[in-house]
C-alpha cells in the first residue's frame, strides 16, 4: 500500500512540475505564427542545439519554474526548435542565429519583436519577457507601423537592431528615418554613430549629408584617419559604378584611375580596380577578361593568401584554356598545397597537372586527394574521376 501511495506521489510531482513549466508546443513554424495572430500573442521560441550546455541549464533550471512557467504560458506561443535540425535550419537562417541559446520572440506576421542570448536567470529572464510583451510591441506589423509613419526613435532602433541581418533594406530606411528626425541639437551617441556609419553605403544615402556635416562629432568617437578612408571607400565605390559598363559587362580601367588615385593613390587604386574586375568578370561569366586580370594582379604571388591563389586556380582549372596561363596556375596551386595539403586543393593542382600534360604529378595528386578526402569522410568523387580520366 505504502508503495502505491508512493508511487501516485511520484506521478502526481511529475505532472504538476510539468504544468509549472513553460509549455512547449509541438506545432509546425507558419502553425506557431498563426495561432499567434489569432491570439493576438507574440511567439516565443527557444532556438536551441543539442550540444549546448547552457541551453540543457536553461531547460532545466529556469524554463521549469513556476514564475516563468505561468507568464510564458499566458502570454505567448510558446516552442522550441533544434537549429541544426529541421526548421531549425530554415528558421536560424532567417533570423540570423548564430550563438545559442538564442530566444527569438515573432509576432504574428513572423517579424521579429525581440532577439536576446545566453544563459539567464529566472528574474533576468523574467525581466526580458515583461519588456519583450510591453503593448508597444503588439501594434502590429513593424512594416506596416513603419508605413504609417512611426517616427518614435526606440522603435526605429528596434528595427535597426532586429532586421539588419534579415532585411537590411528595412533596415536602412529604418537608420534614414531616425537620423532625418533627430534634431541638430540631439548629440550623436556612440551607438548613433555605430547605426550611421553600418548603414552607410554610398555617398548617395540621405545620412552621408549626416556623416560630413556631423563630422566634428563623429571623430569623438572614430580616429579622423578612420573617418577619411570610410568617406574615400564610399566615393571609390560611387566612381567604381560609374566605371562599369553594364550593357558590355565590361569595367573601363581608364576612368576608375582618372578618378581612383588623386584619392588613394596609384598603388591602392590598382589594387582595388584588380579586386572588383575579378569579382565582376567572375560574376558575369567573363573569363578571359578573369584570366587577363588574374595573371596582372597575382604577378607576385608570394604575397597572397593561399585560399585566394587556390580560387583562381580553380577558375582557370574550369574555365581557361591558355597552356602559359595554366602553367602560371599550377604555381598558384602549389602555393597553396606547400602551405598545408587539403582534399581540395591537392585536387585542383593534380586537375591542372592534367590539364597541362605533366600525367606523373596528375596521378600523385589525384591519389593524394582521394586519400585525403576518404580520411576525412568527404566525397571523393572529383579525385576518382581525374585517376580514370589519366589512365
Amino acid at each position: 500500500m505504502k508503495k502505491i501511495v508512493s508511487g501516485l506521489f511520484v506521478f502526481l510531482s511529475v505532472v504538476l512540475f510539468a504544468q509549472e513549466a513553460i509549455q512547449f508546443q509541438d506545432l509546425p513554424f507558419k502553425d506557431l505564427i498563426a495561432k499567434a495572430k489569432k491570439e493576438k500573442k507574440i511567439v516565443f521560441i527557444d532556438a536551441y542545439a543539442s550540444w549546448c550546455g547552457p541551453c540543457k541549464m536553461m531547460e532545466k533550471n529556469v524554463f521549469t519554474q513556476k514564475s516563468v512557467g505561468d507568464y510564458f504560458n499566458t502570454n505567448f506561443v510558446n516552442a522550441g526548435f533544434d537549429m541544426e535540425k529541421g526548421e531549425g535550419r530554415d528558421i536560424a537562417v532567417k533570423y540570423g542565429v548564430r550563438s545559442y541559446p538564442t530566444y527569438l520572440f515573432l509576432n504574428g506576421d513572423g517579424e521579429l519583436v525581440s532577439q536576446n542570448y545566453g544563459y539567464m536567470e529566472e528574474s533576468l529572464f523574467l525581466s526580458m519577457a515583461q519588456d519583450v510583451n510591453a503593448p508597444n510591441n503588439k501594434k502590429g506589423s513593424l512594416k506596416e507601423r513603419f508605413a504609417q509613419g512611426e517616427k518614435d526613435p526606440e522603435f526605429l532602433i528596434n528595427v535597426m537592431k532586429l532586421t539588419s541581418t534579415s532585411d537590411f533594406e528595412f533596415a536602412k530606411k529604418a537608420s534614414e528615418r531616425y537620423f532625418e528626425n533627430k534634431k541638430k541639437t540631439d548629440e550623436l551617441s556612440k551607438d548613433d554613430i555605430g547605426y550611421l556609419l553600418f548603414f552607410l553605403k554610398s555617398v548617395e544615402d540621405p545620412n552621408y549629408k549626416i556623416f560630413i556635416s556631423r563630422k566634428a562629432e563623429i571623430i569623438k568617437f572614430l580616429p579622423e584617419d578612420t573617418y577619411k578612408q570610410f568617406d574615400d571607400q564610399l566615393k571609390l565605390s560611387k566612381i567604381m559604378d560609374e566605371s562599369i559598363d553594364q550593357k558590355n559587362k565590361k569595367i573601363n580601367d581608364a576612368y576608375f584611375l582618372e578618378k581612383a588615385i588623386p584619392l588613394i593613390g596609384e598603388y591602392d587604386a590598382k589594387t582595388r580596380l584588380n579586386q572588383t574586375k575579378l569579382s565582376f568578370y567572375e560574376q558575369n561569366a567573363n573569363f578571359s577578361e578573369y584570366e587577363k586580370t588574374a595573371l596582372e594582379y597575382y604577378k607576385n604571388s608570394d604575397s597572397f593568401d593561399s585560399n585566394d591563389l587556390l580560387k583562381a586556380a580553380w577558375i582557370f582549372s574550369d574555365h581557361v584554356k591558355t597552356s602559359t596561363s595554366l602553367k602560371k596556375a599550377v604555381e598558384w596551386a602549389e602555393k597553396s598545397v606547400m602551405r598545408g595539403e587539403t582534399s581540395e586543393n591537392t585536387y585542383i593542382l593534380a586537375r591542372l597537372y592534367f590539364l597541362t600534360g605533366n600525367m606523373e604529378m596528375a596521378k600523385t595528386y589525384a591519389e593524394m586527394s582521394k586519400k585525403l578526402a576518404l580520411q576525412a569522410n568527404k566525397d571523393a568523387s572529383l579525385s576518382e574521376k581525374l585517376l580514370q580520366q589519366i589512365k
